[in-house]
């Protein structure tokens, strides 16, 4: 299994062979992109769980991508740079990096504060970890689904939405409710909503009648079934 989907930008290419190498040998499964425009791009349609960004990049540098990344997307972002003024990594952190590492550093402190942002990223378990309903086995430790016992690829949005709808099962979530959990305070296009959950149910719902747990409440929200 792996450890997660890491998103590396770094545009050194020695750096980039070193982080690409060692985190892939640990489990993790790595992207790598050299610039920021490139970055934003596959932060959206990847859906990594942590992002690695250097600040230092040709045309727009790690700050502004991370200033943008922040206006609809929550992802952890573990800055990683030469610089090491105390004004550079205040201002990091304001724009919303999680973490901040100083080259060169140990393979060994990056991928522990990779771990130690993801615990503190990650939504609290609830209750029993491991869901089951139907046909659908919901992991929330692991972030695994099954359904008829085959492991079903989530995009980190899609399990994130999941998550939330079956923790709180029965219960009507809101548009705003979603969006605000999901995709961060100030977010108001509910498009995305849509096109997720519909994402979600033909993953999950394959059946001819119609979504069997992932219902619409039509102006409201969703509501996840739990049982007939």
């Amino acid at each position: 299994m792996s450890e997660g989907r890491v998103l590396v930008v770094e545009d050194d290419p020695q750096m980039q062979r070193l982080m690409e190498s060692q985190l892939t040998m640990r489990g993790y499964s790595v992207q790598v992109v050299t610039g920021g425009q490139e970055a934003l791009l596959a932060a959206a349609e990847q859906e990594p769980d942590l992002i690695l960004l250097d600040i230092t990049l040709p045309g727009m540098d790690g700050l502004d991508v991370c200033r943008q990344l922040r206006e609809w997307s929550s992802v952890p972002v573990i800055l990683v740079t030469a610089a090491d003024t105390p004004q550079t990594k205040i201002k990091a952190l304001e724009l919303g990096g999680d973490d901040y590492l100083t080259k060169p550093f140990h393979m060994g402190e990056l991928v522990a504060r990779m771990r130690a942002v993801l615990r503190r990223t990650l939504p609290a378990v609830p209750g029993n970890p491991i869901l089951e309903v139907d046909a659908l086995r919901i992991d929330l430790m692991r972030r695994e689904v099954r359904c008829n016992g085959e492991l079903v690829h989530l995009t980190k949005i899609e399990f994130d939405l999941l998550r939330e709808l079956v923790t709180q099962a029965d219960k009507v979530l809101t548009y705003a409710h979603l969006l605000e959990t999901i995709w961060g305070p100030g977010y108001h296009d509910i498009r995305p909503v849509h096109v997720h959950i519909c994402n979600l149910r033909r993953k999950l719902e394959p059946g001819p009648t119609g979504p069997r747990h992932i219902l619409a409440i039509p102006g409201v929200g969703y509501r996840f079934r739990w049982r007939d």
